[in-house]
């Protein structure tokens, strides 16, 4: 049976001659192609909006583009409904130990992001405040009768005690989703990809973020402040970030727990969210050494 992707992909109006796509691995919220035409190569993003987890299209199109205006990004040369043509960069995905290896490279990407993307950015902002989000996560896992709904209430009052200890933010455009996979080597520079979840939002979101998604330890949680802020942390910093860090890897699990219950994409989302758990629980607890 033909991959209806396919289909469509070869259909588009954009290319020059016929194009042969190929699906790429790795994608848990969009379907993606590499594609060769005319001796360049792209990548189409094929997903629809998905409002459950605050995925509209639109927004993931503007953000990309004035990510590329910005200069951290690769360029969007054509747009459809539920579809992005994207310019392929030829270099390495990154892993963990990348990111680690590399951490100047990475803050200095991501404080780009921060301090550039939302100056060229048009249209409607949304925002990506993770404790909304995860309050309105759990309202939909209680509705659908999760198999973990028991463990809402206290998730919720951790959720609380982490609101609490972030404190008062500045806002940046955020990227929010800051995997090791997001980010590319071409062997001259880096590139940031993926916007899906972009949206105004403070900048320890994406530093816990980054810090949970590639296992950092806390030298290079200091590190990274350091790079970002132009001085050394102190325990008040710390906490604060670490405070989004355990956010993040909740935030995560329960997105993993509303993709099981909604999601029709093949991909194992329960084991994805036992990980995710225990990620969270081993940051929780050291967040709470932290306070103490």
């Amino acid at each position: 049976m033909t991959d209806e992707g396919v289909v469509r992909i070869r259909a588009l109006d954009f290319w020059r001659g016929p194009v042969e796509p190929e699906p790429l691995q790795g994608g848990i919220t969009n379907r993606n192609y590499l594609v060769e035409d005319a001796g360049r190569k792209y990548v189409v993003r094929l997903g629809e909006d998905i409002p459950l987890h605050g995925v509209m299209r639109f927004n993931e199109r503007a953000a990309g583009v004035a990510a590329h205006a910005a200069g951290v990004s690769p360029a969007i040369r054509h747009v459809a409904p539920g579809l992005m043509v994207i310019d392929h960069i030829a270099g390495r995905t990154f892993s963990s130990a990348d990111v680690r290896a590399e951490l100047p490279r990475v803050v200095a990407l991501v404080k780009a992001a921060h301090q550039g993307v939302a100056k060229h950015l048009r249209g409607p902002g949304m925002a990506f405040w993770t404790f909304h989000i995860l309050r309105d996560y759990a309202h939909t896992l209680r509705e659908g009768g999760h198999r973990l709904a028991g463990d809402l209430p206290r998730l919720a009052t951790v959720a609380e005690l982490l609101e609490a200890a972030a404190g008062p933010v500045e806002l940046v455009f955020a990227h929010n989703d800051l995997l090791p996979g997001n980010f590319i080597d071409d062997g001259s520079r880096l590139w940031l990809i993926d916007w899906d979840y972009a949206g105004f939002n403070t900048p320890l979101f994406d530093l816990g973020n980054l810090a949970s998604n590639n296992e950092f330890g806390d030298v290079e949680r200091d590190e990274m402040l350091a790079l970002y802020f132009g001085r050394p942390p102190d325990d008040a910093l710390r906490l604060r970030v670490q405070a989004m860090a355990v956010a993040s890897l909740l935030r995560e699990a329960l997105w993993s727990m509303v993709s099981e219950l909604h999601s029709t994409i093949d991909f194992d989302y329960q084991a994805y969210t036992a990980e995710n758990l225990a990620r969270f629980e081993r940051a929780l607890t050291q967040f709470e050494e932290m306070s103490r």
